[in-house]
């Protein structure tokens, strides 16, 4: 039995949370293998 959580949707939607002024805009997570950046 394999499951996949998305984890990088959880960040971005709670970035869009704690910033309003995101609610409507695109935010994307970057990876570099060390750790995520949300933008």
């Amino acid at each position: 039995m394999f499951a996949l959580a998305d984890i990088n949707s959880f960040y971005a939607s709670c970035e869009k949370v704690f910033r309003p002024d995101l609610r409507n805009e695109p935010v994307i997570v970057l990876s570099n293998n060390d750790g995520c950046v949300i933008a």
